[in-house]
């Protein structure tokens, strides 16, 4: 903005014969006011620096330098571009280094976080208190994960980070993508459950009535899929989509649910229940967080991700 308004200063008959150059060129020369200084600086003749001021006097339609006893000095109009002009080109430079600033202690930004409940249950509240403290100005827009593929959205801006269940490689090129956590399985009861009394066992498992969480509202799970590769069964007696009712429709009941341990440690502790080893092995899964290439150098997006990073380090 600031080098548009210096442009739109000049003549417009002279606008096309200067460029970025001829810019860096008044720059140094309103710094020095002296052609020779100013030529050493950035490595010209003196001639060309002369020639290139006598450019800019013809395009501003103002001398810029004019002689004095004491050598030059600027004219009012040159007073009045300097401190702009400084700041213009300060800020191509940090263009082109690519490296543009972020200070999370000041930053006005709002993430858009596609993700599931579970992911939210586990990550928000440690990143939400860092936020807090750290980048008060930074806001957080949970969304929920689109059906479908996720990529058109994570490539569109309308989601700039997704957290879910993918194993490497899950997505195509243009997409990248960084293991938060490894989560396994723990089966949770209410206190004083019958089931709680003893070792849980496999037929003892297959006797109980159950909860499944399945966000998707879709028949069968993990749990299941491993019950068959066993020849066995169990019965879904409650089906819900969402793992925020499920800790309290277990402890009202004699339901067992078979969940993540990390979440059922946060249900034991919030509404009293009961922990308990599943009576089979089964491989867990890993919780990652994906974005697009188009964010991937973006200093805020990598601050967020390494908050997202020490969130899971629980």
């Amino acid at each position: 903005m600031l080098l548009i308004a210096i442009m739109s200063s000049v003549h417009d008959a002279e606008l096309a014969g200067l460029d970025l150059n001829a810019l860096v060129v008044l720059d140094a020369l309103l710094d020095e006011r002296h052609v020779t200084r100013a030529a050493s600086r950035l490595g010209r003749t003196q001639s060309a620096v002369s020639h290139a001021l006598a450019k800019l006097r013809e395009a501003f339609g103002d001398p810029l330098l004019v002689r004095s006893a004491s050598g030059l000095v600027l004219t009012a109009r040159a007073e009045a571009i300097a401190p702009a002009l400084r700041r213009a080109l300060d800020g191509v430079k940090q263009a082109i280094r690519g490296e543009p600033r972020f200070d999370a202690t000041t930053a006005r930004r709002t993430f858009r976080i596609a993700t599931v409940d579970y992911a939210e249950l586990i990550l928000l509240p440690r990143l939400a208190a860092r936020l807090a403290i750290d980048a008060p100005g930074i806001d957080l827009w949970v969304v929920p994960v689109p059906d479908g593929d996720l990529g058109p959205a994570l490539a569109a801006a309308d989601v700039d980070l997704a957290l879910g269940v993918w194993s490497a490689p899950a997505w195509p090129a243009g997409f990248y993508q960084r293991r938060l956590f490894d989560e396994d399985f723990r089966c949770v009861v209410r206190t004083g459950h019958p089931a709680a009394a003893q070792r849980l066992t496999l037929a003892r498992f297959c006797e109980l009535n159950h909860l499944l969480v399945a966000p998707r509202g879709t028949p069968g799970s993990r749990v299941d899929d491993r019950l068959a590769e066993l020849g066995r069964t169990r019965r879904i007696a409650v089906r819900v989509p969402h793992f925020l009712i499920a800790p309290h429709v277990v402890a009202a009941s004699d339901l067992v649910a078979t969940i993540p341990s990390r979440l059922a440690r946060l249900y034991a502790e919030a509404v009293g229940l009961e922990l308990l080893a599943p009576p089979f092995e089964m491989t867990g899964f890993t919780i990652a967080m994906a974005w697009h290439e188009r964010l991937h150098q973006d200093p805020g997006h990598r601050w967020l991700r390494e908050r997202l990073v020490e969130a899971a380090a629980i």
